[in-house]
């Protein structure tokens, strides 16, 4: 019956072998897998799997009625544990498994492809014969998307849960398909001013109430929303809308499903034998052996696969603190030293190093991007000086602080005013995202609208002040969906947004507000151009306690060109003739103030601006004098210098 399998069919040279074996193959995706193609005029698939454990490995699918004799691979001579075939009339949109048996312990099981382009609908389990075929449209995006993603840009992020950012009105149980969603989210990025959107993990994934965080098909986009090809349109889409696309990526760990990457050929292959190395106590999954030369191919293939087949803009990596300590989530005794009896993850941060040297590489204007809590030093900084070469860092400190700070009755706030303040402290030290993300919204946490101290009225407007504090301080700008409208119940990721508190003045006035913010951070300099280096940001005052008021700059790269004056009253008590000091005389537009009543504020303000007049104030020699709404922020834009 072998004659049903070709075994003189290769995609792999011995060049590719030498560096999957070496830790530096990353285009394994066009090695390994399931492969249609033609060989002496014969239609079939080309399958290779890597299972240097097994006695035996075999193809079962529909096409064989999932017979485990019918169509042997054959493991190559050159000690690569590459099992190979080559199925005449097998291919495209057929799904398949491999049977493998083990050296060990008579172990057999069905696994799915680590390669696979496409897998069936969870919680059906087989992979899927794909051929990738999309027609992009999208090369003036490709062409300028590095001006788009540069760390003088304005980068404005809105985090989304595709599966429940909406669903079918007539039945809300149905999730909208890619297709769907490339209009519809289109429409409202590109309404709402954001440049940006970053999709939760969207990798086939086979626990729904994972949000995607445990992927079993590191190379397949989950067909819960439809074919491969309709989330290459959807990003196609997008990019012809001018907003680009980061993907949440997730190294950091995989579930233990039976058809999954655990235990792959019978042995710890792809995760450490010791569970104090290779089991996430916190999240019931297992930890990639990151010292294993074939899987730091594996996974950097898969970065590079989104990157490259996709279009992707940017990669999101999950859970880098869980990366790069032994002893993350673990009590003493739960974990192993490293060779120097540190808590470092060396093979870890080796592999993070040269996972973002390749990608930027060969793909120097996309962004890697660490969702790191840790004090680890140069996360954003290159490798080759020491650092984890990554392109941003997301500020958790700022984030907990600053919602810590928001969250505080005004009347107490004077007594906090430094978890404002601190942030500047280091606020340059890495290239930092400003994340008000979705695990802030989350399990007992409250939504960003429900953590706002006081009656309804004042809730919204403490919200629109900290969207108008994320905006104007020093950093990129990500905010989870639903916080742009003031949703008041946490996520829940079985259903949609509630959207119709949109019929609600209040909720419209917080989204508009976003919009308008979204609109100026992007079309001033000032906002955004030195978001990562000192020379963009300038205190005023940060010492009114009291008051709980808070006042600084921002300043683009050309000194000449107008600043802008974020000032924050941060109580229910208006201000009123509260002087402080300019660097520049002359009129100082009001450009936007969340007080203001089409935001659903109670329309106090400076009626347009005020004229600074010659009187040293904070150190300047000229000052404004000016009116503070109650819990606002206000942007001043000084006038151009002679």
């Amino acid at each position: 019956m072998s004659a049903l399998v070709r075994h003189d069919v290769s995609l792999l040279t011995d060049h590719d072998v030498y560096l999957l074996k070496q830790g530096n193959h990353f285009r394994l995706y066009e090695k390994l897998g399931a492969h249609p193609m033609s060989v002496d005029g014969l239609r079939g698939t080309l399958f290779a799997v890597w299972a240097p454990n097994a006695e035996s490995v075999s193809v079962v699918g529909d096409f064989n009625a999932w017979d485990t004799q019918r169509h042997p691979l054959r493991v190559r001579d050159d000690g690569s544990g590459i099992w190979e075939g080559f199925l005449p009339e097998v291919g495209h949109g057929q799904r398949y498994k491999y049977h493998i048996k083990s050296r060990y312990r008579g172990f057999e099981v069905d696994k799915g492809d680590p390669f696979a382009r496409h897998w069936e609908t969870p919680p059906r389990t087989a992979s899927v014969i794909w051929e990738l075929g999309s027609t992009w449209q999208d090369s003036d995006w490709m062409s300028r998307r590095g001006d788009r993603n540069a760390a003088g840009a304005p980068i404005s992020i809105y985090e989304v849960h595709l599966g429940s950012w909406r669903r079918d009105p007539q039945d809300p149980s149905r999730y909208l398909d890619y297709a769907e969603l490339a209009v519809l989210l289109g429409d409202y990025l590109h309404h709402m001013g954001y440049t940006h959107c970053e999709l939760l993990p969207v990798m086939e994934h086979p626990f729904y109430g994972s949000w995607g965080y445990q992927c079993t098909g590191l190379f397949a986009p989950t067909a819960r929303y439809g074919e491969p090809e309709g989330l290459m349109q959807m990003i196609d889409q997008l990019h012809r809308r001018g907003i680009g696309v980061i993907l949440d990526w997730v190294p950091s760990h995989f579930p233990g499903d039976e058809h999954g990457l655990a235990y792959f050929d019978g042995t710890y292959l792809f995760e450490h034998a010791d569970p104090k190395r290779g089991y996430h106590p916190d999240w019931n999954s297992y930890i990639y052996n990151y010292g294993r030369n074939e899987v730091r191919s594996f996974l950097i293939s898969s970065a590079l696969f989104w990157l490259d087949r996709y279009h992707v803009d940017g990669l999101r990596v999950d859970a880098v603190a869980s990366m790069l300590y032994l002893d993350y989530g673990r009590k003493p005794g739960e974990w192993i030293p490293n060779a120097y009896g540190g808590h470092e993850d060396i093979e870890a941060v080796s592999f993070l190093r040269t996972l973002n040297e390749a990608v930027y590489r060969d793909f120097p204007d996309v962004q890697t991007i660490a969702e790191d809590s840790t004090a680890w030093p140069m996360v954003s900084r290159p490798a080759h000086l020491g650092g984890l070469g990554f392109g941003m860092k997301w500020k958790m400190g700022w984030m907990h602080d600053t919602l810590s700070y928001f969250s505080t009755d005004p009347l107490y706030r004077k007594y906090h005013q430094d978890k404002l303040s601190f942030s500047i402290w280091y606020a340059f030290s890495e290239n930092y995202v400003l994340p008000l993300s979705h695990d802030e919204v989350v399990h007992g946490k409250r939504s960003l609208a429900g953590k706002m101290p006081g009656d309804d009225w004042q809730k919204l407007a403490n919200l629109r002040a900290l969207y108008g504090y994320m905006y104007a301080h020093p950093g990129k700008k990500l905010l989870f969906m639903g916080g742009e409208f003031a949703q008041w119940s946490e996520w829940q990721h079985d259903q949609s947004l509630d959207w119709q508190l949109l019929e609600s003045g209040a909720h419209r006035g917080v989204q508009d507000w976003v919009r308008d913010l979204n609109h100026f951070y992007r079309d001033t300099p000032a906002m955004h151009q030195l978001d990562f280096e000192q020379a963009g940001f300038e205190w005023i005052d940060c010492h009114d306690t009291e008051n709980s008021v808070v006042s600084f700059l921002r300043w683009s790269r050309d000194r000449s060109a107008a600043p802008v004056l974020a000032i924050f009253n941060l109580t229910p008590v208006p201000r009123h003739n509260y002087r402080l000091g300019v660097p520049r005389p002359g009129w100082w537009h009001e450009a936007l103030n969340s007080d203001a009543s089409q935001y659903g504020g109670s329309g106090q303000g400076n009626q347009g601006g005020v004229d600074a007049a010659p009187v040293a104030s904070h150190g300047h020699y000229h000052s404004v004098v000016v009116t503070l709404p109650p819990l606002a922020a206000v942007y001043l834009v000084g006038s151009h210098s002679p």
